[in-house]
């Protein structure tokens, strides 16, 4: 399918979805359809639709002081469990359709960080159920969520096997836990973000996989934008694609304007799936995908 990217008007598109989002501030939490009747995000996506996908987890309990910066492992989840249903229900509050499980750095290696790696699939399946609870009464969409590493190493070829098993564990508890897709971002080597691509295939059970790169790119001496691996932006997007990505796009990092002219880049270079785009700090807080179909 042809690629309708968000161009031109969207800072002011944008906008609007904030201007809109703070006059639905004292809506009620319900979603347009029962638990059950919903469409799924392909099927909506070819039908048309826009899909928006509000989260900012992190950064928001950060700032009030529920995890520690630095390591941004999401212990609120054990240890305030109401405060993260809440949040979830401000993000459908505000417009989201889709409630994305808070399992952003909680994989194998972070809990490690914090000498928490026993409580791994406890706070996984724990996020999982609350966002799921959420996204059953308002009837918005359930998104699984992985993420970038430490442990990826561009010269060791045997850290893949690793980051591909931590992906692994996380993608089938999501699973488990009734997710309609899963997300793989925050990516800035393209090396990991197929290996995430790669283990949602595998282990997946078929849910659509959307993949962004985060959009702290380089140069090089010819002005093309690069990954950490040296691979150009549209390159990539199209390798993402080739392997079977459902959504790729572009998340972190940089402002509306700088991603802006980045998706202009992937709509000239022809990419076929579908492109999200993703804004940091819209309310201390990230439209993470902005995705808009065919």
């Amino acid at each position: 399918m042809a690629t309708k990217v968000l161009t031109g008007a969207v800072a002011e598109w944008i906008k609007l979805v904030a201007f809109e989002a703070m006059k639905l501030g004292n809506r009620e939490v319900r979603g347009s359809n029962p638990a059950g009747s919903k469409s799924g995000l392909m099927e909506r996506l070819n039908n048309g639709e826009k899909v928006v996908v509000a989260e900012g987890y992190l950064f928001n309990f950060e700032r009030r002081c529920y995890l520690q910066a630095g390591p941004f492992v999401p212990t609120v989840v054990l240890e305030h469990p109401n405060l993260v249903t809440q949040l979830h229900e401000e993000f459908v509050r505000a417009g989201s359709d889709v409630v994305e499980a808070l399992t952003y750095y909680a994989h194998r290696e972070k809990l490690m960080l914090i000498d928490r790696a026993a409580d791994l699939e406890t706070i996984n399946r724990n996020a999982l159920r609350i966002a799921r609870g959420v996204a059953d009464r308002t009837g918005t969409l359930l998104a699984g969520n992985i993420c970038n590493t430490n442990i990826h190493d561009l010269s060791d070829p045997a850290s893949k096997d690793t980051v591909k098993s931590m992906f692994k564990e996380q993608i089938e508890w999501a699973v488990d836990e009734g997710v309609h897709y899963i997300i793989a971002e925050t990516f800035v080597a393209l090396e990991e973000a197929l290996l995430a691509l790669e283990a949602i295939k595998e282990y997946g059970s078929g849910l659509p996989a959307v993949v962004t790169l985060g959009a702290n790119l380089h140069d090089d001496p010819m002005g093309k934008n690069l990954t950490v691996d040296n691979i150009e932006l549209t390159e990539a997007m199209k390798r993402l694609e080739s392997a079977g990505a459902d959504v790729v796009g572009l998340n972190c990092a940089n402002g509306p304007e700088t991603i802006i002219s980045y998706m202009e880049l992937i709509k000239k270079a022809g990419v076929k799936v579908t492109v999200s785009l993703s804004q940091e700090d819209i309310f201390l807080s990230r439209w993470h995908n902005v995705v808009t179909p065919t």
